[in-house]
């Protein structure tokens, strides 16, 4: 059976809205690198998945940086919705 993390229901209605936003957009980053990261605990020599992983990463962290640019307080009711980390540059 499969997790479902209150986050996921909150974006399943804004799916239907709008799959171009920002919030969207990282919050599938979001599950990819979850995804990605519980791939290389067991495949740890994979080193294309790492470099798609990095990538993952880097396209997150461009979208995040714009929105708190943008919009600090979506920036931040997000960062706490997804339960990541704000960033270091900020």
């Amino acid at each position: 059976m499969k997790k479902i993390h209150s986050s996921q229901l909150f974006f399943k209605k804004k799916k239907e809205e709008n799959c171009g936003s920002v919030e969207f957009q990282v919050f599938n980053f979001t599950n990819k690198i979850r995804r990605l990261t519980s791939h290389l605990e067991l495949h740890r020599k994979d080193y294309l998945s790492q470099r798609g992983l990095r990538k993952i990463l880097e396209k997150r962290q461009r979208l995040l940086s714009y929105l708190s640019k943008k919009n600090r307080v979506r920036y931040k009711e997000l960062i706490s919705q997804l339960n990541i980390r704000e960033s270091k540059n900020r």
